[in-house]
C-alpha cells in the first residue's frame, strides 16, 4: 500500500513534528509553523506553577482537574496546519474527565484554563501561545511573567486573540472568574 505524501509546506512541517524524537527532558511544540525544543524548567519556574496548582484544587469553586504538560491541538495559524502547544498547567473540571484515555495530543474542548510561566522565550508565551489559546477557544490564559514580575489573566477569546486582560504584580492577589471563582495569591512569587 503506498503512502501518500503531504501536499503543502505545512503538511510536511507538521509530519516531522509528529516524527521527532525529542531529547530526554526536553518537550516539542508546533506553533504557527515553527518548530520549537524546550529544556527542563528551572526551580523557580516550578515553584510558580505548583502555587497556582495547590490553590485551584484546594480553592475553586468546581473541582478541577489538572494536567502538567498535557499537548493540545487548536486551530491553525498563518499557514500552518495545526498547533500543537503544550501548556505549562491546563485544568478543566474533573467532571468532563478530559485527560483520562486522552491521546497525547488533545483538543481544547473542556478546557478551562491554561497557564505559562515564562522561561527561555518570554515573547512565546506572551504572544504566539496566547493566541494559539486564544483561537483554541480556551476562556482563561494565566501568565506569570518572571521578567516583568506580574500575572496576567487573559480572558474573552474571540478572533484569535482575547479582548480582555487584567494584570497585577507579584504581591497582590488576582480574581479569577467562574468555574474558578477564587482571589489566587501572588505573594510567593516575590
Amino acid at each position: 500500500m503506498s503512502r501518500e505524501l503531504p501536499s503543502t509546506h505545512a503538511e510536511v512541517v507538521l509530519e516531522g513534528f509528529l516524527a521527532l524524537e525529542t531529547p530526554e527532558g526536553f518537550r516539542a511544540e508546533l506553533i504557527d509553523d515553527e518548530i520549537v525544543l524546550t529544556p527542563p524548567p528551572d526551580g523557580d519556574h516550578e515553584h510558580h506553577l505548583s502555587c497556582i496548582m495547590k490553590e485551584v484544587i484546594t480553592k475553586a469553586a468546581v473541582d478541577m482537574q489538572v494536567s502538567g504538560n498535557k499537548g493540545l491541538k487548536v486551530p491553525r495559524g498563518g499557514l500552518c496546519v495545526r498547533n500543537h502547544v503544550i501548556p505549562d498547567g491546563t485544568f478543566a473540571p474533573r467532571e468532563l474527565r478530559l485527560f483520562r484515555g486522552a491521546e497525547p495530543w488533545m483538543p481544547c474542548e473542556g478546557v478551562s484554563m491554561v497557564v505559562e510561566v515564562t522561561s527561555t522565550k518570554p515573547d512565546r508565551d506572551r504572544k504566539a501561545e496566547r493566541h494559539c489559546y486564544a483561537r483554541g477557544g480556551i476562556p482563561l490564559y494565566l501568565l506569570v511573567d518572571r521578567d516583568n514580575s506580574d500575572v496576567t489573566l487573559f480572558s474573552d477569546p474571540e478572533n484569535g486573540d482575547y479582548r480582555q486582560h487584567v494584570t497585577v504584580p507579584f504581591g497582590k492577589q488576582l480574581e479569577l472568574p467562574a468555574p474558578f471563582s477564587f482571589s489566587l495569591e501572588t505573594t510567593r512569587f516575590v
